[in-house]
């Protein structure tokens, strides 16, 4: 395993869940809001990890970060989510050092979404980097890598038409409604919260049913007025929920409600609707399938409806891939002058130990004694040597750990800071 000066004995870790091993209640269960982020952020900081970012999505939750042992990055996990160490080992992956750095690359490059090509991760991502920093819990490392992942995903954006066609989860949400519902136009359709999936799947349900009679339910009751205002939608009160459910043949449920806020005794009348739960946690109760007249439809269902948009933006992977190898290629360059770094600085500490000697006797020595020359003189000498040995270090055509070694070992070098990478 090769070694990095990058942080105090620990390693690199990505732990998570996504949508590919755990199902949408599953997710549920490790699913982080705002409050629960700053929660696990705050105790990262007070069991003393240096360095860590979190996201949490509808299709992943994720912790990047150092640590001597995953399972710190899991407690803190679970600590503050539903979730168990239990169901975290059944659906979960780890990945260290080189590995997680790979896995980083694709989640930002959109190649892990679950819907192929969708890039608002990268934006998580940046939020995420943010939150950590006002705490001071994002090192060069991290900093480093996750500009180099938000470099390789505006390349993939522009360099390839992988992210191009409508495909999202809004727009799968509107093609199974016209797909399944006949007559769509004239049909009564709420739209119960308006968070980003919500406002992306109204943009869409205007864009493409043609419907006049689309309505706006928010806790909020502001933000649903911003936004129908920019289609002349209709907004009603949080305290009409249940009567606009019973006049609705279409309900679409976008909020971010911790528990379920629709469930079959909310629903009055015995006419068909069909219901589309975009929430993650669920916010519609499973007992709805009880009634016959209700069909509810997840967003899981929804992320798997493919076109031949999807099937053209899998022939741009492998040049995506390439990308990334490129910028992965970059990282891991500055990753290797980061193992010589303490060595050089070592050495410099040195080299300015002998300079404070050697000027001490020569200050003794000569009357004449020139202070200010000789400062200047030893300290470019200094920085002379130092860059020579670093220049010989980063020639590809030099063993490095042995020439580290060597240099270690001539100068009688201690060097204490140590991370595996």
């Amino acid at each position: 395993m090769e070694q990095y000066n990058i942080s105090q004995g620990t390693y690199f870790y990505a732990i998570g869940l996504s949508y590919k091993k755990a199902d949408a209640e599953i997710r549920g269960h490790f699913s982080l809001d705002k409050a629960a982020i700053a929660n696990l952020l705050n105790e990262a900081k007070t069991d003393g990890i240096e360095s860590l970012i979190v996201t949490s999505t509808c299709n992943r939750t994720e912790i990047y970060g150092f640590a001597q042992h995953p399972f710190q990055l899991i407690k803190l996990l679970c600590n503050n989510t539903m979730g168990t160490v239990e169901e975290f080992q059944n659906v979960a992956y780890i990945y260290k050092n080189r590995e997680a750095i790979a896995h980083m690359f694709r989640v930002g490059s959109g190649l892990e979404s679950q819907i192929l090509g969708d890039f608002e991760i990268i934006g998580q991502l940046k939020n995420a980097t943010i939150a950590s920093k006002k705490l001071n819990l994002v090192n060069t490392f991290i900093e480093r890598l996750i500009n180099s992942v938000i470099q390789a995903s505006k390349r993939i954006k522009n360099e390839t038409d992988i992210s191009t066609g409508a495909t999202s989860v809004s727009f799968a949400s509107v093609q199974y409604i016209l797909n399944e519902i006949e007559n769509v136009s004239n049909k009564n359709i709420l739209l119960f919260g308006t968070g980003k999936i919500g406002r992306n799947t109204c943009e869409n349900l205007v864009k493409h049913t043609k419907n006049e009679h689309i309505t706006l339910i928010n806790r909020t009751k502001n933000k649903a007025e911003r936004i129908a205002g920019k289609f002349n939608l209709i907004v009603k009160d949080y305290a009409n929920l249940q009567e606009e459910i019973n006049d609705a043949d279409i309900l679409i449920v976008a909020t971010g409600a911790q528990r379920p806020t629709v469930d079959k005794y909310i629903i009055q009348n015995n006419k068909p609707l069909l219901i589309l739960d975009l929430s993650i946690p669920k916010n519609v109760s499973e007992n709805v399938k009880e009634l016959n007249h209700v069909t509810l439809v997840h967003l899981d269902h929804l992320s798997k409806i493919t076109d031949n948009t999807l099937e053209q933006r899998k022939l741009h992977i492998p040049l995506a891939e390439k990308i990334i190898e490129e910028v992965k290629t970059e990282f891991n360059s500055w990753l290797e002058t980061r193992k010589f770094a303490p060595t050089i600085k070592a050495l410099k500490h040195k080299l300015n130990y002998f300079k404070t000697a050697e000027l001490e006797t020569q200050r003794k020595k000569l009357t004449d004694f020139n202070e200010a020359q000789a400062e200047i003189i030893s300290n470019n000498i200094i920085q002379k040597i130092t860059n020579h040995f670093a220049h010989h270090l980063k020639d590809d055509a030099v063993h490095t750990d042995e020439s580290i070694e060597l240099i270690k070992k001539v100068f009688q070098l201690e060097i204490t800071t140590k991370t595996h990478v």
